[in-house]
């Protein structure tokens, strides 16, 4: 009976909190007059591009690496052009502040990163390609990554060379990141920095040159890269001993992180240890209720089991979290 409690109220919580909703034309329309295109020139004496968002009267935020080894910058919105008096800059977040004299656009609101949850609606509008007009491309948080006080962000939004620098949105609007960068794989993870960084940023010391003092996190070599980023080619490549080696490191470091257990059971389970993987993703969702990879791959096994009573019940949790993953799991043979 507790279990079945348990599951009910877990199917309460995740049909009271997931929402599928795209951002309606006006909400889009009146986005885009917050969001910039960036026209840089290298050192080399050619032509970059970025996008970026206002935050605030008169700065706009971009990812550093839009702007590094830069001799000049410029950015174009509603027709016209202006150019920065000033630069306020994290490099290792990546993080970075245009500071204007007289922007006459509309700043967006700033959401919080620190409330966010797997499977909530996300947005961008950014120029990848480096069109005349942005582009919005429509997605959700798949994963929250803790690092430095707050949270790595990845949708299933994907972007562009031309998109760095862009604005990630909540469905109501709400600035909550920034598309930075995103995985080296076939299949590519998408991520953005949280915007609790650009409000930190927003109060850092401004300088009047562009002068990089940091190698951005997601740049430094791979066994420099956080556990969450060490993962990504060995769990996509099939390399389960070497993903089962970087995810135990990981657990000491993190012990209370849903994710670690994600990959820990994902490497178990390859390694034909399905009790074990069974335990971890259930830990799992323990810990964080909308983890839809964890609850498919536990469908997976259930699936493999003959276990119908429990595969219904995950395909139910899949139905509610993403649509995709239960055609995926609807897909697998026994």
């Amino acid at each position: 009976m507790k279990i079945q409690l348990h599951y009910l109220s877990l199917l309460l919580l995740l049909l009271c909190t997931i929402s599928h909703a795209d951002p309606s034309p006006e909400l889009i329309y009146n986005l885009k007059g917050t969001v910039v295109k960036i026209h840089t020139v290298t050192s080399t004496g050619g032509q970059g591009s970025g996008s970026g968002v206002v935050v605030a009267e008169n700065l706009v935020a971009t990812n550093c690496h839009v702007l590094a080894n830069s001799l000049g910058s410029n950015i174009s919105a509603m027709g016209e052009t202006y150019q920065p008096i000033g630069l306020r800059a994290d490099w290792k977040h990546d993080v970075c502040i245009m500071h204007f004299a007289f922007l006459p656009l509309k700043p967006a609101t700033l959401g919080d990163s620190e409330r966010l949850f797997y499977e909530a609606p996300t947005f961008s509008v950014g120029f990848p390609g480096g069109p005349p007009k942005p582009i919005t491309t429509t997605g959700k948080i798949k994963a929250l990554y803790a690092m430095d006080d707050s949270y790595i962000i990845r949708t299933s939004a994907s972007f562009q060379i031309g998109a760095s620098g862009s604005p990630l949105f909540d469905e109501q609007g709400r600035l909550i990141g920034m598309n930075t960068f995103k995985s080296p794989s076939k299949s590519n993870h998408f991520y953005s920095v949280p915007v609790k960084w650009i409000k930190l940023a927003m109060s850092l010391p401004e300088t009047e040159i562009v002068k990089q003092t940091d190698t951005p996190f997601w740049d430094a070599p791979l066994d420099q890269k956080p556990y969450w980023m060490q993962v990504v080619l060995p769990s996509q490549g099939g390399q389960w001993n070497e993903l089962l080696q970087i995810a135990s490191a990981w657990l000491k470091q993190n012990p209370n992180d849903a994710e670690v257990y994600y990959y820990l059971g994902l490497a178990e389970q390859n390694l034909g240890k399905s009790v074990e993987a069974k335990t971890k993703f259930k830990k799992v969702l323990l810990l964080n209720p909308h983890h839809t990879a964890a609850v498919l791959e536990l469908a997976k096994i259930a699936k493999h089991e003959n276990n119908k009573t429990e595969l219904t019940k995950l395909q139910q949790q899949l139905s509610f979290l993403d649509e995709d993953a239960l055609e995926l799991l609807n897909d697998i043979k026994n």
